[in-house]
């Protein structure tokens, strides 16, 4: 799961929670990287637009049901980490990876805004150029 608090993440776990949120992608895991997440959670991603017609889904549920329906259109998905970026005045973490998504790689940002209980209730997807 996450560190508990925002209170409590350093650089070294936000590396540790990158590594552990890869992991949990290649591993095709869903509800393990849901784990990290607030029940009331907003998330936006253009693959979100094209897989359930909407760039941003609300609430757990609905992130589960994107992320379920984009698996099942992945054959391969492969996240490798360059680096994560803490931001203790904004409580945001920023992943920065190489996302292979079937024949496909580019570099990546996930932006996610943790709660006071280091959830994560805000989120962003950002795909740039292909790799």
């Amino acid at each position: 799961m996450t560190t508990g608090t925002t209170e409590t993440m350093t650089y070294e776990r936000a590396q540790a929670f990158a590594r552990r949120w890869a992991e949990e992608w290649n591993r095709r895991d869903v509800e393990a990287v849901l784990a990290h997440f607030a029940d009331n959670v907003s998330f936006t991603s253009p693959k979100a637009a094209a897989t359930v017609g909407t760039a941003t889904v609300e609430g757990k549920a609905a992130l589960r049901a994107y992320w379920l329906a984009g698996l099942q259109r992945l054959e391969r998905i492969r996240f490798e980490i360059d680096h994560a970026i803490w931001d203790p005045a904004g409580s945001e973490l920023a992943i920065v990876y190489a996302a292979t998504l079937n024949d496909q790689t580019n570099r990546a940002i996930e932006l996610l805004h943790l709660n006071s209980l280091g959830l994560a209730d805000r989120g962003e997807a950002l795909y740039g150029a292909l790799l």
